[in-house]
């Protein structure tokens, strides 16, 4: 019997993935264990492997498709071989269950609203009953039938009620609000969420271009589709904005022991590990000793639960072409400069040559922004979720400032430190900031 292909949930935040390319076409033999397509999600690309021997019989998507998890994308199985021409909707029927429904379809819309089809019905025990023509329904618009309240006799779904399901998740409820303000046909407005459903954001970008009058861009300005990884990257930023209360700490750091340590230790980390130190490693030290004194920084907010963290796991931001990637340094709060030193620049080249693993991808705790190599003092960094801070670093630059009374010229720094007002209070991340800002202006106790 043919095995469905499905697009795998590789994480707990995972919606969609992006289809990269498939290394099979239809026909070819497949092996368990060989790779079958690549996809990308959570900023990673991954290649997916056969669980089945057999052949590939159907490919259901085309290369930068957006597939939700769990969707069937393909079949493998022996040659020749039925299986649907279209994708069985999420909770349908597969393998058998699924040539049953493409051939129960066939018969038109009438025959399936009919009474006589009723021995169609899923029987009763955990599954859906539905007619044939809502369950074609519902799978074209890739629409869950568990989420539809039938009408029909003992709750069977018919296809108007697919239909009307179909129309109330056609956007979220605060789009929908704001296209009623604002008097906006949502029908007009091309979503970008799963299953094309509208956002806040593609309701207010409708709104502008429709206004935008001569500001409109030129015919041939040049066009880059939103996709891959900078579409990832867009939505978990809108993700993060539109549903996070951010509030940002600034607080200015002398530099000046910070600089003598780092040329100190900078000739005998490199000869122990090939890499040089760089003021990044520094500080992930004393913010992960600083996290270690202040937990509800070291935070996540998963579920409406507020879970402090054991471990310290440092996100760092890494800019790539097109995109910004946060590997995470594990138990950095256990390391000494040495070793973070060599793990942050294995990971920071490892993450611009699109080598990451899952594991190097996942787990952080807490992250570290710097744009201090820019003429960048300060700036608002975005949570990066289901952490509850992010620590923004600018540049060093010399300032005078007054030390025992006498104005010097000193070696200043900016941190900004972001955090969720939903699990941390302003007087816990400020006590933090000051805790960070005084080990690293007297950082030889990041040595003991």
């Amino acid at each position: 019997m043919a095995k469905e292909v499905f697009m795998p949930k590789l994480s707990s935040t995972m919606e969609e993935g992006t289809l990269l390319q498939w290394f099979k076409e239809e026909g070819d033999p497949v092996e368990t264990g060989e790779p079958l397509f690549e996809i990308m999600t959570d900023k990673i690309n991954i290649e997916v492997e056969s669980y089945e021997d057999g052949v590939l019989l159907k490919r259901y998507y085309d290369v930068d498709a957006e597939i939700p998890v769990n969707a069937v994308i393909g079949y493998v199985g022996e040659e020749n071989e039925e299986v649907p021409e279209e994708p069985p909707a999420a909770g349908d029927d597969g393998g058998e269950g699924a040539q049953a429904e493409a051939k129960e379809t066939s018969k038109g819309p009438a025959a399936a609203e009919s009474g006589a089809d009723a021995d169609q019905d899923v029987a009763d025990g955990g599954k859906v009953r539905a007619t044939p023509a809502a369950r074609r329904v519902a799978r074209e618009n890739n629409i869950e039938l568990a989420s539809v309240k039938g009408s029909g006799p003992k709750g069977r779904i018919h296809e108007q009620d697919v239909k009307d399901a179909l129309d109330s998740t056609k956007s979220t409820p605060l789009a929908g609000k704001i296209a009623d303000d604002q008097g906006v046909d949502l029908s007009a407005v091309e979503g970008s969420g799963p299953h094309g459903k509208v956002r806040k954001d593609d309701v207010l970008q409708h709104t502008a271009a429709s206004t935008a009058g001569q500001g409109a861009p030129d015919e041939d300005a040049e066009r880059i589709k939103l996709k891959g990884l900078r579409k990832a990257v867009a939505d978990k930023m809108v993700q993060s904005t539109s549903t996070i209360p951010h509030v940002t700490l600034t607080s200015e750091v002398d530099m000046t022991h910070v600089i003598d340590v780092r040329k100190s230790l900078l000739p005998i980390i490199e000869k122990q590990t090939g890499f040089r130190l760089s003021y990044t490693e520094i500080l992930m030290k004393a913010t992960s000793q600083a996290l270690e004194a202040h937990p509800r920084v070291n935070a996540s907010l998963v579920d409406n639960e507020i879970v402090l963290n054991k471990h310290v796991n440092i996100g760092l931001a890494v800019a790539i072409e097109d995109g910004l990637i946060v590997p995470s340094v594990k138990e950095a709060n256990h390391k000494g400069l040495a070793d973070l030193t060599k793990v942050s620049k294995t990971l920071g080249q490892k993450a611009r040559d699109n080598k990451l693993t899952p594991d190097e991808m996942t787990g952080s705790t807490f992250s570290i922004s710097n744009l201090g190599m820019y003429a960048i003092d300060g700036f608002t960094p975005i949570i990066n979720p289901p952490e509850t801070a992010i620590l923004g670093v600018g540049r060093i630059v010399e300032k005078p400032v007054v030390v025992d009374g006498e104005v010097e010229v000193r070696p200043m720094m900016v941190l900004s430190l972001s955090f969720d007002h939903r699990a941390i209070d302003g007087a816990p991340a400020a006590a933090f900031l000051t805790d960070l800002k005084e080990r690293l202006e007297n950082p030889y106790g990041l040595l003991i």
